[in-house]
């Protein structure tokens, strides 16, 4: 990326907004963390956002809620809101940006061409392709026809939710506007899904913050999504993961159960197939995510969660311990070995008791011969 004179860096942005040099060092140590990088990736973050010029970007809105958006600047941390969206996007973006109507489009036009081939491309919402795309349209024009247009010269694209990255609830059955995911209709460009309903807005900082650092895009997995942050289950950090284990289960969202914090598999926790940060990073400053708020995850940053089966029904079979298995049977199994564990426990205490006596007896004959 061709560096612009007249673009100041990350750094300076943050000291003329106030920041002190420890409050960057500590951002870029939170971002390099929730990236998974290592103790010298702390480093490699603030050097390039100290010497490299802020990334043009342009963020288009299609058929979505804004909640991307909303969890973006809602982050616990400042600076991501601050620099991050402020001052990154502040090239183009509907939603934020100050100027509206001709003068909107004329900062669209103007970073296209200043910056062609070096901007990033953001999307939040899915484009309609039914009725020739009339369901989502921009001054006149739709929204396939500017997502192509401004993709054609973009650096990279990252589709923000899973309205971008899979659809989400507008191309769930019968998807009457004929919702589509970004991947689908963009060919030919790095494209980085960042899914979930809303994604965590510190996930969303660790993807920028990676191409900012690095240039170029993180490692994804078999779906595009970056494997810093979607690599493991919600189940598999899930702090309730214990209570599945054990066989304990909410039953109702009222019952004893509920209170006790038992799992949620059985009220339609979708936990287990589900990829995402959610029960690391957490939102609100890492202050919960919704199965600690004592809700099951509905699973929104897997592709068609909408109509892969009903939100509050748990999701039968489940692979657990290598078996195909559901919640009944593993609440069965794990009764049954807590059983066999007692009884156990009792057989093994008869025979050292046993063993015990044995040899108590025995001394006491050795000690009559002596006499």
């Amino acid at each position: 990326m061709a560096p612009h004179s007249d673009r100041p860096t990350y750094y300076q942005e943050l000291r003329k907004a106030g920041y002190s040099r420890r409050d960057f060092l500590k951002f870029c140590a939170t971002i390099a963390a929730y990236m998974g990088l290592e103790a010298s990736g702390v480093a490699q973050v603030a050097q390039a956002m100290q010497v490299k010029p802020r990334v043009p970007v342009i963020w288009l809105h299609f058929q979505e809620c804004t909640c991307c958006s909303e969890s973006f600047v809602r982050s616990s941390h400042p600076i991501v809101a601050d620099i991050l969206l402020d001052k990154l996007s502040l090239d183009y973006t509907e939603t934020l940006m100050a100027p509206s109507g001709h003068q909107a489009e004329k900062s669209l036009r103007d970073t296209m061409t200043k910056y062609k081939g070096e901007y990033v491309l953001c999307i939040e919402g899915s484009v309609p392709m039914e009725a020739d795309g009339v369901y989502c349209m921009i001054g006149g024009k739709t929204a396939l026809s500017i997502l192509e247009e401004v993709a054609a010269d973009a650096k990279a694209v990252i589709a923000w939710g899973s309205c971008a990255s899979n659809g989400c609830v507008q191309a769930a059955k019968p998807n009457p506007t004929g919702a589509t995911p970004i991947h689908k209709l963009i060919k030919g460009k790095p494209i980085i899904k960042v899914p979930g309903c809303p994604p965590i807005g510190e996930v969303m900082a660790g993807v920028l913050v990676h191409l900012i650092t690095f240039g170029t895009i993180p490692e994804l997995d078999g779906s595009g999504r970056p494997k810093a942050f979607y690599s493991k289950r919600v189940h598999d950090t899930c702090y309730r993961r214990p209570f599945y284990d054990a066989g304990l289960f909410v039953e109702t969202f009222d019952d004893e159960n509920a209170k006790k914090g038992y799992c949620l598999y059985k009220v339609g926790c979708k936990g287990p197939m589900t990829y995402n940060a959610c029960g690391v990073v957490k939102w609100n400053g890492g202050t919960s995510f919704p199965i600690q708020s004592g809700h099951p995850c509905f699973g929104c940053s897997e592709e068609n969660f909408w109509d892969a089966g009903a939100l509050y029904i748990r999701s039968q079979p489940f692979p657990g311990f290598g078996i195909e298995a559901d919640a009944d049977d593993l609440g069965k199994a794990a009764l049954a070995v807590t059983g066999i564990g007692i009884a156990g426990h009792a057989v093994m205490t008869n025979i050292r008791k046993g063993k015990l006596i044995d040899t108590v007896i025995d001394e006491g004959k050795e000690s009559e011969k002596e006499i």
